[in-house]
Parts: structure tokens; sequence; C-alpha cells
């Protein structure tokens, strides 16, 4: 299969900073699905990862998470979905990335893309959506609303929101206040 990786983590500048490759075709076992991946994005994370993590000997280091795809393979041991299935993720740092025509993950942490966003949006979205969730909800406790809002109840000020986590943020706290 087709990806895009590196050996050495060197600056994007560099010819060989990322390199198209052939690389065998994941086989899924266990809890993992096989996905043919169909749009990526890129992160802060990745380019951080690129300048400093160092591929294992004789081997490529193929990075990006965000991905969107179609399921076309299952592990003996997968509960949640099905070949066919269009899926969303943020991905595993402690696994190749997906920067590839296929990716192996988890199915434990994929989500069903929304049939509302394109490929390419929703590729945009998983980390960003998934660090806003877990700062709003779990590290600052801010809580769902089912009723309307009344007066006194909680506030949120969110400053300095122009950033992929920071607009996600504030469309989450919108829609659950």
């Amino acid at each position: 299969m087709k990806a895009v990786g590196y050996r050495q983590p060197q600056p994007i500048d560099k010819p060989n900073s990322l390199i198209d490759i052939e690389l065998p075709k994941p086989k899924a076992t266990g809890r993992d699905i096989l996905v043919k991946v169909n749009a990526i994005s890129v992160n802060p994370v990745d380019t951080k990862i690129r300048t400093k993590a160092m591929p294992a000997e004789g081997e490529y280091k193929v990075m990006g998470w965000d991905a969107v795809g179609e399921v076309v393979a299952v592990g003996d041991d997968t509960e949640f979905y099905s070949v066919g299935d269009k899926v969303w993720y943020a991905g595993d740092l402690t696994r190749p990335g997906a920067n590839a025509e296929f990716h192996l993950v988890d199915e434990r942490i994929v989500g069903r893309k929304p049939d509302s966003l394109s490929n390419a949006e929703a590729a945009a979205i998983p980390l960003t959506a998934i660090t806003a969730w877990e700062l709003l909800f779990d590290r600052l406790g801010f809580e769902y609303q089912t009723a309307p809002k009344k007066t006194g109840e909680q506030r949120l000020l969110i400053i300095g929101a122009a950033g992929g986590v920071g607009s996600i943020l504030v469309q989450l706290a919108a829609q659950r206040s």
C-alpha cells in the first residue's frame, strides 16, 4: 500500500522529511478494524512528532492520526463495526498513523462518520473535538443542560477561541448550554 513517512526526523524543508513509500497492507485481528482512508488532517501534534520521533531501526515512521474512511476488514473480536461502515477517529500515537491508503485502528476509539459532513470536513474534527470535549466537560465540569437556561445558571467566558480547539469548544458550549 502507498503511504507517506520518514526514516529520520528533520525540518519539513529538507528533501526527505516526508517521502512516498510502499508498505505491506495491514491485516485486522482482535479488536482492530482496517480502514480504507478517504481523508486525513494535519494537526500541530503531527508537526511536533515529525521533528522528534525516531522510527524503529530500519523502519519508516508513518504519521497522521485524524482520519476518515470506510471499514474494509474487521478483526475476530470486533463488536461495533462491519465492512462498509464509514468511520472517523483520532487514532493512537503509539501505532502507525493514517497517512496511508489503509490504516489499522482499535474499534474502541472510532466513531461513525456523520453523513452531514464531507470526508475532508470530518477529517478536520476528531482530535480538536475530543480535546475541546474533555476540556469543557471532564476538566471544567461544564454541565449538559436539557432544559432552557434559567437566569443565574452556568456561564462560560472563552477567550482566544480562534484556533481549532477553541472554535470547537465555543460550538460545544453553545449547543450544551
